[in-house]
C-alpha cells in the first residue's frame, strides 16, 4: 500500500524521487489522521507554494483510487486512508499461497533449534510446552526463509536423579505397574525416595548412577526403559501439537564427549582450580566462574552443553544455533 502511495505522488509532483517521497512517509500517531501521511514541507521551494496549498493541489491530482477509502489535507500534511477492507482481503489471500511470507536468503545455511526438552521420567508441564511452542514457531519461520533447520530435542536425561529413581524401582516398585501408569509412577516413586531415604540409600543411589556412567547393563536396561516410557508419553503430545523432531540427543549423548572439552579448555590455558573445582574465569564479561569440573571430578550440565554446542557446530556446520529456554 505505501509502495502504491508513493507512485502516486511521484506522478503528481516534481522535484523529489520515488525514493525520497518513500522516506518521508510516516506512520501517523493516531489512527484518526489516515493510515500514511506525506509532509509538503520539501515542496514548498520548488513549487513556490505554501505547503498546505501543495497538500491541496497534490490531492486534487490523485481524485479518487480504489484502494484508498480517503484523501484528507491536514495542514501540510496529506493523509491517506486506506479501504481497510480491501487490505485484509488482499493480505488473507496472499498469506493462503504456499510461498507467502518465503525468500531465499537462508539457501545453503543451517540453524540448529534447541528446544522442548524435557526431563525423563518426569512430567511434561507448561514450561515445557512454551519452549516447545515458540521454538516450533522458529523452525517454521527459518523454513520458510530458505534455511535447512536441525529440531533438537535436548532430553534431560542425565544426573543422579536416575540412580535415585533406579534405587527407588528395585526397592519398591514394580515392572508392571510402571508399564501401566508410565511417568506417574515413576515420579512417585521418586518422590517416595527423596522422603524416605538416609544416608545408605544416597550412597546406594549414587552407585547406581555411577553403573550407568560405567556402562553396567543391569543399570543401562534400566535407564533405558525409563527412557523410552517418557519419549512414548511426551510423543503423546507432540502428536497433539503436529510437532517432530529430528534428533532426541539429550545430556547422556555426550557422557563420552565433555572430557574432549576440558582438554582444550587446559590446552588453550582457560581453566583454572577455584575450592577444588575446575573453572573458567568470566570476569572480563561481567559473569561468575563457568564450573567445568567439579571438586569429586564429575562434569556438570554446562560441560555437557558447551559439548553439545561443539558436535552440532561439527556435525552440521550452523550458521546460528538458537536456544529456546523456559
Amino acid at each position: 500500500m505505501k509502495n502504491k502511495i508513493v507512485e502516486l505522488i511521484a506522478a503528481n509532483v516534481e522535484g523529489l524521487t520515488a525514493a525520497e517521497i518513500a522516506d518521508l512517509i510516516e506512520i501517523p500517531p493516531k489512527p484518526e489522521l489516515g493510515d500514511f501521511a506525506f509532509p509538503c514541507f520539501r515542496l514548498a521551494k520548488t513549487m513556490r507554494k505554501a505547503p498546505q496549498m501543495i497538500a491541496n493541489d497534490i490531492k486534487e491530482a490523485i481524485g479518487d483510487v480504489d484502494f484508498l477509502q480517503e484523501i484528507q489535507v491536514q495542514g501540510a500534511y496529506l493523509n491517506f486512508f486506506v479501504k481497510k477492507e480491501l487490505f485484509i482481503e488482499t493480505m488473507v489471500t496472499a498469506s493462503m499461497a504456499d510461498d507467502f511470507g518465503s525468500s531465499t536468503e537462508g539457501n545453503g545455511q543451517t540453524i540448529c533449534i534447541d528446544y522442548s526438552s524435557p526431563n525423563v521420567a518426569k512430567n511434561f508441564h507448561v514450561g515445557h510446552l512454551r519452549t516447545t511452542i515458540i521454538g516450533n514457531s522458529l523452525y517454521k519461520i527459518y523454513s520458510k526463509l530458505g534455511y535447512k533447520v536441525v529440531r533438537i530435542n535436548h532430553l534431560g536425561d542425565w544426573g543422579t536423579q536416575f540412580g535415585k529413581l533406579i534405587c527407588a524401582y528395585k526397592l519398591w516398585g514394580s515392572r508392571q505397574e510402571v508399564e501401566r501408569a508410565g511417568i506417574d509412577e515413576l515420579v512417585k516413586l521418586y518422590v517416595r525416595f527423596n522422603q524416605e531415604a538416609d544416608q545408605a540409600l544416597e550412597d546406594e543411589a549414587r552407585a547406581w548412577f555411577k553403573k550407568i556412567e560405567d556402562d553396567d547393563r543391569e543399570a543401562v536396561e534400566i535407564f533405558t526403559w525409563f527412557k523410552d516410557i517418557t519419549l512414548r508419553d511426551v510423543a503423546r503430545i507432540y502428536s497433539l501439537l503436529g510437532i517432530t523432531f529430528d534428533s532426541y540427543a539429550g545430556e547422556s549423548f555426550y557422557k563420552d564427549k565433555w572430557q574432549a572439552v576440558v582438554a582444550e579448555l587446559e590446552q588453550k590455558g582457560l581453566l583454572e582450580e577455584s575450592e577444588g573445582a575446575q573453572v573458567v574465569k568470566l570476569d572480563d564479561y561481567s559473569m561468575p566462574p563457568c564450573i567445568i569440573i567439579k571438586k569429586d571430578g564429575a562434569s556438570l550440565y554446562s560441560t555437557r552443553d558447551i559439548a553439545a554446542a561443539i558436535y552440532r557446530k561439527q556435525e552440521y556446520d550452523f550458521y546460528k544455533c538458537l536456544y529456546v529456554v523456559a
